[in-house]
């Protein structure tokens, strides 16, 4: 396997970006959205900080992002991670290498606090973020429909040892 480079995501990227992402939609257990945004729409709606890609040779194989949880100033260093990886691409380290520079560069720009809510069904993704020091903060059932099936997460949360302290 050839070496997995990190790099920040540019504009470039959403064409793989979103890809990914819609292979997780239909996957039926990364998301409760059924459709990507436009490029627009995603760019305004995620932190311009701590966006990241995961290239082997010359292909898109994951990416990284963070979203504020609020608008409100209180909540500025915390932040909703995601974290997609390719169909073709799992279990190759990609999701531990993309994980592992969005807590570095978050805590580097003051984040204290990186939360997930994860669909109990995705055992990769909740041992994805308990090896990065996630720990489970509780379930919330039947937090939302799909397709007519409620469904629950497991909420995640990962509180840094450096930022905010």
């Amino acid at each position: 396997m050839e070496n997995i480079c990190i790099e920040e995501m540019v504009p470039s990227d959403w064409k793989d970006v979103r890809r990914i992402y819609l292979e997780g939609i239909a996957s039926g257990h990364a998301t409760f959205e059924t459709g990507a945004p436009s490029w627009e729409k995603w760019n305004a709606s995620h932190s311009s900080a701590c966006r990241f890609v995961a290239r082997i040779g010359d292909t898109v194989a994951g990416w990284s992002a963070l979203k504020p949880v609020s608008a409100r100033s209180v909540y500025a260093g915390v932040a909703e991670v995601s974290v997609y990886v390719s169909k073709r691409n799992m279990k190759q380290g990609v999701g531990s290498r993309l994980m592992e520079a969005i807590v570095k560069d978050s805590e580097a720009r003051g984040f204290w606090t990186l939360q997930a809510g994860i669909f109990p069904e995705n055992t990769a993704s909740l041992q994805l973020h308990k090896r990065a020091g996630f720990r489970e903060v509780g379930r919330r059932e039947r937090i939302g429909k799909m397709e007519g099936v409620w469904r629950d997460i497991i909420l995640m949360e990962r509180r840094s040892s450096i930022a905010g302290i």
